[in-house]
């Protein structure tokens, strides 16, 4: 947890514990299970997110923000629940769309390094109502670009010869993908998950060879092995 992380959970605990007092003293009435107030439980963290810098997912975060303040608008009746439904897909449809136009505008390390990478001629993989496995067995690997739409994809990087650093661009729409890595090698992330998870299991640090990998999730999961 970072700098700006502890200040921002600090202050929500302090918040807590100053209403906590107010209402044991009568000061103040104050319901703190009022309606919807477990909406808070999205809002929270999402808002805190924002200001992570070490945090690839703000687009996600913002995302998760603006649905946990449309359902808190619903539970104290500013909102209604067919409002809302018809509301979610087109909020989705925009956020996609924001992530494939701006998702490269949040300039870091790891955006610098998947795009000079992404020049090399790396192999493209789709997984289209289908399973794809993909098993580099002591072959030259440089990068991928995995694709699932509704189906899975394994690629077995484990005897792979990678040097110094790749790129895998991996996006998973209703689809899993998993990507078994080489015990010698880091991996790095950029993750834009939405209704979806990007699990990292892989432990290695500061190791020569670097994997960089940029995921993209919508209804699916990418696990990271």
């Amino acid at each position: 947890m970072n700098k700006a992380n502890k200040i921002l959970w600090g202050i929500v605990f302090i918040v807590l514990g100053i209403v906590a007092a107010l209402n044991a003293l009568d000061i103040i009435k104050f319901n703190i299970f009022f309606n919807g107030w477990w909406t808070f439980i999205i809002i929270v963290p999402c808002f805190v997110n924002l200001f992570n810098d070490t945090n690839e997912s703000k687009i996600s975060s913002i995302f998760g923000l603006i649905i946990g303040i449309l359902l808190l608008l619903m539970c104290q009746g500013w909102l209604s629940f067919d409002l809302l439904i018809k509301l979610f897909i087109p909020i989705v449809l925009v956020f996609i769309g924001l992530y494939l136009i701006f998702g490269g505008l949040f300039i870091n390390k790891i955006n610098e390094k998947i795009k000079s990478n992404k020049q090399k001629n790396i192999e493209n993989i789709l997984a289209t109502f289908s399973e794809q496995i993909i098993n580099k067995n002591e072959e030259k690997f440089d990068g991928a670009n995995l694709d699932a739409v509704f189906g899975s994809i394994v690629l077995d990087l484990t005897n792979a010869k990678i040097k110094n650093e790749s790129v895998i661009s991996a996006s998973a729409i209703f689809a899993s993908i998993d990507i078994i890595v080489p015990k010698d090698c880091e991996v790095k992330i950029k993750s834009i998950p939405i209704f979806g998870g990007v699990t990292n299991k892989n432990k290695n640090k500061n190791n020569k060879n670097v994997i960089y990998i940029e995921a993209f999730v919508l209804f699916g999961g990418i696990d990271i092995k």
